[in-house]
């Protein structure tokens, strides 16, 4: 198994998608890249995300961001839906360099590359989201979501 974050605005709808995803063995809510160990506060910098833990024998990094790319706008900076500031941004971010080679390659072979905001980092800082904010969607499904419904329940 493998690690890799992604970051998509709200966090709640990024889990409810991604956990649905072939190949996808765990996700769990949290925030990236921030500069504190707690997330008191503003945050630090941390940008809301989902830790994924995925068999790479059934799904790739490149299928992954395929994936990803259904559920955001990665040419809206630190906006998501009615998502606005810099915790929204959109990212991903792994501790292994062959993640974040795979997730460039993606990048850069879109013809509209130098339009994308989406940053490729590696993964610098983890801190876990409450409990509250894990699996927040299947646990109360009315709550906001920037994601269609329908999008978040096309792979189930």
């Amino acid at each position: 198994m493998e690690t890799i974050y992604f970051a998509g605005g709200c966090l709640w709808g990024v889990q409810a998608f991604i956990k649905t995803l072939p190949g996808v063995t765990l996700t769990e809510a949290g925030r990236a890249n921030g500069t504190s160990n707690t997330l008191e506060g503003d945050y630090d910098g941390y940008a809301e995300c989902v830790k994924t833990v995925f068999d790479p024998t059934v799904v790739t990094v490149r299928e992954l961001m395929e994936y990803f790319f259904e559920i955001i706008d990665p040419y809206s900076l630190n906006k998501q839906g009615e998502d606005v500031g810099e915790k929204y941004r959109t990212g991903v971010y792994s501790e292994k360099q062959e993640h974040l080679q795979e997730a460039k390659a993606f990048l850069r072979e879109r013809e509209d590359y130098d339009q994308i905001v989406v940053e490729v980092l590696p993964l610098t800082n983890y801190v876990r989201s409450a409990e509250e904010h894990q699996d927040r969607l299947t646990k109360y499904p009315n709550d906001y979501c920037h994601i269609p419904k329908a999008i978040l329940n096309k792979y189930k």
